[in-house]
């Protein structure tokens, strides 16, 4: 068994013994691993915790793998007692209780020297109530879908995707849907998927919201302004991701060419006062579902006179079935060609703006930074895994504010390389007086026709660092850059860069604690802040 240091038992008996009896546990959670790749399963991992019962407080808290052995206890003990993360005093419990019997002979081993008593217990109710109270808010939640309309929307939304609207509408060509019921009158439906990145349905609650949305992506270069635009739609919405695990057989389908049933559809709303809600209520569900059926049966019914960029004015009358009851709707649907040219005419005018710009200093562009064959990932780690790396990393570049910790995570870049590179790396940065922001820019080799998307690092002496070139056509990619995005949204616009060593091995990927060298939270950065437009690769001269 590992015995502490004399000197850690010296520091440690300093410390003021006071009257107080904590709880220890370590329980296995369902959640993502300190790191989740996009291409990476999730695993199992287990929470280790330990509370003042005495003032009914949580001392310390880590997440390690199952894998991890007993001496990780004792590592969140001697935090608990010399750095609480609650704004406590540093002292030494009097007793400890646990209901693991291991862990008790465990920590009466190590433990011996330090004056505190380890007893077992069957029962620890202040963890019980903590675990029970998280689980409580998982089983609260609202399902996504009533469970009245559950099936049929999925089945609508199924119908859309075989219809696939988005091979023949462009996002400008909007489609008017009069409703008269559950006070909407009308919603303006927009069609995702042209471009061959996000592919969904947009189903707007008035024709204002929409061409605002469209202007201010138009004309906007701000990222924190597009995103404030993004959460001031007024809209319902699906969109559909791949359900499979992304492997090497679809890392280069495109997301359009998969099956029905190897997609899934997402819906949710947006509204300028409650922003992005992935729930849908039971009026929300009856409007989605008549909508899409109502779009299906027009798209079967006109497809034709739509293709080839087309959009002559049409217009249809259905009346359709509420599920589950004995009511029906009557619903008007047609295309709006006026509507259309206005949105077309806004994204030409521009792009012709855009092209009329004064030029502007190119930024110094460089490729050295990042060490060769490094292990690069898009992902997110869990909030509680960023509380951690600001106290444990050891270089912590913090926000220039408190980041909102909601979501799933932080948006976190991974460069994962040896030791000796993950330390010259992080000396670089410093010399580069930090990193200002993480961004994705185009790429383009004419040679070989392929569209690359460029990470990118900006430090802070305005240099710009390319650090990995994805394959626009990649599927994983692909996906990982609409959670990026989608989480960035969440948080405000801030993300993270964490550097690990463990190049080798297990750890490829897959980064401890332990491997965790420097964390930096800054700013997610678009391609309009980055200024360098696109980049396109040039031939070797002869």
């Amino acid at each position: 068994m590992v015995a502490l240091n004399p000197s850690t038992i010296r520091r440690l008996k300093k410390l003021q013994q006071v009257p107080s009896v904590w709880e220890g546990d370590r329980r296995p959670v369902s959640s993502d691993s300190s790191f989740k790749s996009e291409l990476e399963p999730e695993t199992t991992n287990e929470c280790i915790i330990w509370v003042d019962g005495s003032h009914g407080m949580v001392r310390a808290m880590d997440m390690v793998t199952r894998d991890t052995g007993p001496e990780a206890i004792v590592r969140t003990l001697l935090r608990a007692m010399e750095n609480p993360q609650s704004p406590a005093p540093a002292i030494r419990p009097q007793k400890i209780v646990v209901k693991d019997r291991e862990i008790q002979f465990f920590l009466r081993g190590v433990l011996q020297n330090l004056g505190i008593g380890i007893d077992y217990v069957p029962d620890l109710p202040l963890i019980d109530e903590i675990f029970r109270g998280l689980q409580e808010v998982s089983d609260n939640r609202p399902p996504q879908l009533p469970p009245e309309y559950a099936e049929a929307l999925v089945e609508k939304a199924n119908e859309i995707w075989d219809d696939a609207p988005w091979e023949i509408l462009g996002e400008h060509q909007v489609i008017s849907i009069e409703l008269n019921k559950w006070d909407i009158e009308n919603l303006y439906v927009c069609v995702l998927g042209k471009l061959g990145m996000d592919y969904g349905i947009l189903l707007y609650r008035s024709l204002d919201s929409l061409k605002r949305f469209r202007q201010r992506v138009a004309y906007e270069k701000s990222y924190e302004n597009l995103e404030e635009a993004f959460l001031g739609q007024d809209c319902l919405f699906i969109t559909y991701d791949s359900i499979q695990e992304e492997d090497n057989q679809n890392q280069n389908t495109n997301l359009k060419n998969l099956l029905v049933s190897e997609v899934k559809a997402n819906f949710g709303n947006l509204h300028p006062l409650e922003g992005l809600r992935s729930v849908l209520y039971e009026e929300e569900a009856a409007t989605t579902f008549v909508t899409l059926e109502a779009l299906h049966r027009f798209l079967r019914a006109f497809r034709r006179k739509m293709k080839g960029n087309k959009f002559p004015s049409i217009s249809s009358r259905y009346r359709i079935s509420i599920p589950k009851s004995d009511k029906t709707v009557s619903i008007k649907v047609a295309t709006m060609p006026e509507v259309a040219e206005e949105l077309y005419k806004m994204a030409v005018e521009a792009d012709a703006e855009e092209d009329e710009e004064l030029e502007i200093e190119m930024p110094m562009f460089k490729d050295d930074l990042v060490p060769p064959n490094s292990f690069l990932s898009l992902g997110v780690v869990p909030w509680e895994t960023v509380t951690y790396l600001r106290h444990n990393a050891k270089q912590h570049q913090a926000a220039e504010e408190d980041i909102e910790t909601s979501g799933e995570g932080l948006p976190i870049i991974l460069i994962q390389t040896s030791l000796p590179k993950a330390t010259k790396l992080i000396k670089d940065l410093q010399a580069a007086q930090g990193l200002h922001g993480i961004g994705f820019n185009l790429g383009e080799d004419p040679i070989d026709e392929q569209n690359y998307d460029l990470g990118i690092l900006k430090t802070c002496d305005g240099v710009l660092h390319l650090f990995g070139e994805f394959m626009q056509n990649d599927t994983a990619h692909q996906k990982a850059r609409q959670k990026w995005n989608e989480r960035c949204i969440t948080t405000h616009g801030w993300c993270g860069l964490i550097i690990a060593r463990g190049i080798a091995g297990a750890s490829r990927g897959k980064p401890e604690f332990k491997d965790m060298m420097a964390f930096f939270e800054v700013r997610s950065l678009s391609s309009q802040e980055l200024g360098i437009g696109l980049l396109k690769l040039l031939p070797a001269p002869f």
